[in-house]
């Protein structure tokens, strides 16, 4: 994968700011675009876009489908712009302005969507049925799928009635028509989700911003993917999980981390042709241009436990088909634009996986002074070209609130050593950021709160925590400034990441 010496952002959709409660793709989303582009950064990376619910946190890495879009991301401006609402059905909601308030948008823009469908219907549908004839391979099962959920009240598809449940072909044929009305609506509704981001993407492209995705390794049990695809994952057959994932303990946990979510199948899935995994990563590219694979190291080994196991104790490492795996996924696609997220506990055979397929890893400079720093793979002096820099991430702290609430004062004097100049809550920002620009990385990326130098308030997700995550927004004061832009294509300038 080749990228130019460059930068980028993170920033969730669900992060921009409208008065809808959420963001999405509508005109906040451009003139977020307009301001990359004006600081000269040249990717915008997101957190995953898949369709979640409040049964998982509203998280963006638990999802119903690895194939359907949030609806949560529709813009009620844009569809009120083609007709499909009017202004009279955009209620006076209140929202908080710093936080999404996921259940009241969630309850607020479903209302709008069903009132878009229903003019929907009496408007010509020839776009709408080529997108449903082009997406059948998935869509079809999934608007089925989610029909079937609601019908049930929400119940998880291993307590629906079995007719259901083990997809039996006359039950399936009896529900769809039962249920036709409802089907339609949730393929109508993917069918804005990728209009509104097609048209995004076109627009960021023209103004040479690229996406950057987010690809969980792991799928939900409670999904469309298991409903359908039983046989690629590691179930008792009545559709239980019998192995489930998660990491082994370490350091930070004595019983390491009990994820839950099914093991795959590999065995299964090698005599597939990984067949589902290339329609995977063949749709992720249809909303971004790059993917991070997240829990990278899975693809080399993976760690299972007894779904009958109350910790990760007792689980194993067992050998996967990465170098397979990639490889068939190579000769398909013919390019594999892919970061490989390589955090954590990581042994040789992944560093070896990655260098075979020559794929970026990532560099996190909070990491540096939380080790040796000298021979820390996270301090600047020891980076490769091929790696992406990062201040932080989702997952971490913001670089001003890990710098006030989470460190002693011998690693701040060791950051100010590390810099050669004296580094404080004042200016710690600006230097992380300076120092991830001017590092070798062929990629330098930051969190938005870290350009905004907001502190521990301004934190996205907390690892290991079920509530209260995924919550922050850029609100309507919050200062991207012409000046900050400019300091910042400033910056890119010195350091060779644009040309001026």
């Amino acid at each position: 994968m080749k990228i130019n010496r460059s930068s980028g952002v993170i920033l969730h959709i669900s992060s921009l700011y409208n008065s809808f409660g959420i963001g999405d793709f509508g005109p906040s989303a451009y003139r977020f675009a307009d301001y990359l582009a004006s600081a000269g950064i040249q990717y915008w990376q997101t957190l995953p876009l898949n369709y979640t619910d409040g049964g998982r946190g509203f998280s963006p890495y638990s999802c119903l489908s690895a194939f359907a879009g949030n609806p949560l991301f529709i813009s009620p401006e844009l569809l009120l712009k083609d007709g499909l609402l009017l202004q009279e059905d955009l209620l006076d909601y209140t929202f908080e302005e710093n936080i999404v308030e996921f259940d009241k948008a969630y309850a607020y823009k479903m209302s709008l969507i069903t009132k878009a469908f229903e003019r929907f219907e009496k408007t010509d549908q020839a776009e709408y049925t080529a997108y449903c004839k082009k997406e059948a391979y998935w869509l079809n099962d999934f608007a089925l799928f989610l029909s079937l959920k609601n019908y049930h009240h929400g119940a998880w598809w291993l307590d629906w009635p079995a007719a259901y449940k083990n997809r039996e072909p006359q039950a399936i044929r009896k529900i769809k028509k039962e249920l036709h009305h409802t089907i339609e609506k949730e393929k109508f509704i993917q069918f804005m989700f990728f209009k509104h981001l097609n048209a995004l993407r076109r627009y960021c492209a023209d103004q040479k911003i690229k996406f950057i995705g987010d690809m969980p390794f792991y799928v939900s049990h409670d999904s469309c993917d298991v409903w359908k695809h039983p046989e690629y994952f590691k179930l008792h057959k009545d559709g239980r999980p019998a192995k489930i994932a998660g990491v082994p303990p370490d350091l930070f946990t004595e019983t390491g981390q009990l994820w839950g979510m099914p093991v795959y199948n590999w065995n299964t899935l090698k005599k597939s042709g990984y067949d589902w995994w290339i329609k995977r990563i063949s749709h992720t590219l249809q909303m971004c241009d790059i993917i991070r694979l997240d829990h990278f190291r899975a693809f080399s080994a993976y760690y299972e436990i007894a779904a009958t196991e109350h910790t990760a104790i007792n689980g194993k490492w067992i050998k996967a088909p990465g170098i397979d795996f990639f490889n068939t996924i190579e000769k398909r696609l013919k390019h594999l634009p892919l970061i490989a997220e390589d955090l954590g506990e990581i042994d040789q055979p992944v560093w070896d996986l990655m260098d075979l397929f020559d794929f970026p890893g990532m560099k996190i400079l909070q990491f540096a002074f939380m080790e040796h720093t000298a021979a820390s793979i996270h301090s600047p002096h020891n980076y490769v070209p091929n790696s992406i820099a990062y201040t932080g991430t989702h997952d971490n702290n913001t670089v001003l609130g890990w710098y006030n609430d989470e460190i002693s004062d011998d690693t701040r004097n060791k950051i100010s050593a590390y810099f050669n100049k004296k580094i404080d809550a004042a200016n710690v920002n600006k230097e992380f950021i300076r120092q991830t620009i001017a590092s070798v990385a062929v990629l330098a990326i930051w969190p938005v709160q870290d350009m905004l130098i907001l502190g521990s308030e301004a934190k996205m997700n907390r690892p290991g925590t079920l509530h209260d995550n995924w919550r922050w927004r850029l609100h309507s004061q919050a200062p991207l400034t012409p000046e900050l832009a400019k300091e910042i294509r400033d910056e890119l300038v010195l350091f060779n990441r644009i040309v001026r």
